[in-house]
């Protein structure tokens, strides 16, 4: 079943004006409930754009947009209960805390909904967690905290929210390695264990490929491509006429393959690689 579904989707700034430009043009799309989509594209491909219309903070030029079934934008009223069941986390956004403690700050989602006390307590300590947050940190100012710490608390107080989707535009922008990684990983958890739907915006070819289950490629304000990691990937040579990439390490195996190596080129993370590369080492079959 599909928790979000456009059609004809179409968005264009400053219409009607000089400086007229349609950032994306007539998309048809269905997002599967509890599916990991990763998002990818080149600056300007329309990937911002879009996600923007599922949460309704941009209204469609023409077309539909579909949550759950139901038209968005049909009735104006309802917009304030999608945008609890859609939750989006902007790129850095931890330029967004304003509160003087951090429980404070994963609080207001909730408290906006109307809960009662008991209720926001349980998600507050609860979306901690999920995002790695001790419960001495939730009575310290969100300032005194490092950089991949506030983004946590960013992203806790949208998950307290319990969004039936939960949209994440490059959460791990400006992050070192480690701090990448943890993020991302507690990501993941949460997705396992919510179930939640959830859309990954992302730069990193290697983070989409170790983390979604499936991609949506933006192009020229369309949908280039939409399908599993492993169908998305083997396009790699149209991947690269428009500008983007396979991950390094899946050049190196289509490399391999093409030299007369008995591998699967269709190894998308380091570990598959190296998995892949054991096998062949020790005699396994190719197709195995």
């Amino acid at each position: 079943m599909s928790i979000i579904k456009t059609e004809e989707l179409t968005y264009v700034y400053s219409a009607g004006t000089p400086y007229e430009k349609t950032a994306i043009d007539h998309i048809n799309l269905q997002i599967e409930q509890g599916e990991f989509l990763g998002v990818i594209g080149h600056t300007g491909s329309g990937k911002s754009t879009l996600i923007q219309h599922f949460n309704g903070l941009l209204e469609p030029t023409s077309g539909k947009v579909y949550v759950d079934g139901e038209d968005m934008w049909a009735d104006k009223s309802k917009l304030r209960g999608f945008r609890f069941k859609v939750g989006l986390v902007f790129q850095y956004p931890e330029y967004q805390l304003f509160e003087d403690t951090v429980y404070k700050d994963i609080s207001f989602g909730p408290k906006n909904m109307g809960l009662n006390e008991d209720e926001i307590d349980n998600r507050v300590r609860e979306a901690a967690r999920f995002v790695g947050l001790r419960p001495e940190q939730l009575e310290k100012n969100p300032f005194e905290l490092s950089g991949g710490q506030k983004r946590r608390v960013a992203i806790a107080g949208v998950i307290a929210m319990e969004p039936e989707v939960l949209i994440l535009d490059e959460p791990t922008a400006g992050l070192d390695p480690k701090g990448r990684d943890r993020i991302l990983g507690q990501i993941k958890e949460y997705h396992q264990q919510s179930k939640t739907t959830l859309l990954l915006v992302s730069h990193s070819m290697e983070d989409i490929a170790r983390y979604a289950q499936k991609v949506l490629v933006m192009n020229q304000a369309k949908v280039f491509l939409h399908d599993t990691v492993d169908n998305v990937f083997a396009h790699a040579k149209e991947l690269g006429e428009i500008g983007l990439s396979v991950p390094q390490v899946s050049r190196v195996m289509m490399g391999l393959s093409e030299k007369g190596f008995p591998v699967n080129p269709n190894c998308y993370t380091v570990q598959k690689a190296a998995d892949e590369l054991l096998r062949v080492l020790k005699g396994g079959n190719a197709n195995a």
